[in-house]
């Protein structure tokens, strides 16, 4: 089985995942961290309890932190040394305003097969921080290894978060290998309706669906 690597795509200003720019890890990370803040809001204290009530005051987005390295040393047996800013600066460009966008671009880590519920990947967020930590260096100078801390903070499209929250809406999120025929005989449980669908998003090419992307599922009564 072929070694998945964990993919960073910068996505369009639509949402659209820019494919050709996709950046590939060397290595897959040892370790990650993602976390979540929930907010809760204690009441005013009462003596005839032993604690106050609870308000839920909203969810915080998510947080990921990727722990990557980098090394090219064996890149090129035989000729001059790289020099592994040429990978990392992938990863600067994604922190830098892009003009068409206005700001750095909203990114989605990919990594592994189709997602299960709440799965961490895919991950749609933006970079917060990026560390560069350079630990070998060539003899003219050039820095060959690297240690790279990565912060994300989770972007949330508001319409899609609406779907996914919306007790009126059902949603579906795009795993790898779907279509909408078996989406629909999934939801339905008749492949037929997948029109349905389609209609309801918008797609113009149904053949080809973004994993990951969520899906709003229209009631068939």
């Amino acid at each position: 089985m072929a070694l998945e690597k964990l993919i960073i795509t910068p996505l369009s200003k639509l949402g659209i995942p820019l494919v050709p720019l996709r950046i590939k890890v060397l290595f897959n990370p040892n370790e990650y961290t993602i976390s979540k803040s929930v907010t809760w809001k204690a009441g005013e204290n009462d003596r005839r309890f032993n604690a106050p009530g609870l308000t839920f005051g909203g969810g915080g987005n998510r947080q990921l932190t990727l722990k990557l390295f980098y090394d090219v040393t064996e890149a090129k047996k035989g000729l001059l040394p790289l020099d592994v800013r040429r990978e990392t600066n992938k990863l600067v460009a994604l922190t830098r305003i892009n003009r068409y966008l206005e700001r750095p671009p909203v990114v989605m880590v990919t990594w592994g097969m189709a997602p299960i519920l709440y799965s961490d990947f895919p991950f749609f967020g933006v970079i917060t921080s990026l560390s560069q930590n350079f630990v070998l260096f060539s003899a003219n100078g050039r820095p060959l290894r690297a240690n790279v801390d990565v912060t994300l903070l989770e972007y949330i499209n508001p319409e899609m978060d609406k779907r996914e929250t919306d007790p009126e809406l059902t949603t579906y999120r795009v795993k790898r290998g779907d279509h909408v025929a078996n989406i629909s005989a999934e939801m339905y449980g008749d492949p037929t309706q997948w029109r349905r669908i389609v209609e309801a998003n918008g797609l113009d090419d149904p053949r080809n669906l973004d994993i990951g992307k969520v899906l709003s599922v229209p009631d068939i009564s």
